[in-house]
């Protein structure tokens, strides 16, 4: 009955990556791009994170991506008002 009440604990392994070779700890965890974003750092209070991020915003960024992204999304949304049969016609009146 001891026994029964009694928890096992939790299995402890010794992990050693065989091929990792890069630089640093393998186990630590971090975005690829943080070192790049200004708001990634640690900035204290609730005005200073989205002052950084307004900062973000205000950065120009690429043109091509802007309208490969519009494009796109143009596309999607046509291909799902053609799919719900969305009538265009109410907008046009002659």
């Amino acid at each position: 009955m001891r026994n029964f009440l009694k928890l096992r604990g939790n299995r402890t392994f010794e992990y050693k990556p065989r091929y990792y070779k890069g630089e640093g700890s393998p186990f630590k965890i971090e975005h690829k791009l943080d070192k790049y974003r200004s708001t990634a750092t640690s900035n204290r209070g609730l005005k200073n994170k989205f002052s950084s991020a307004f900062d973000d915003l205000k950065t120009e960024g690429d043109r091509n991506l802007k309208i490969r992204f519009l494009i796109i999304l143009a596309v999607l949304v046509l291909l799902f008002l053609y799919i719900i049969d969305f009538d265009l016609s109410i907008f046009f009146k002659p």
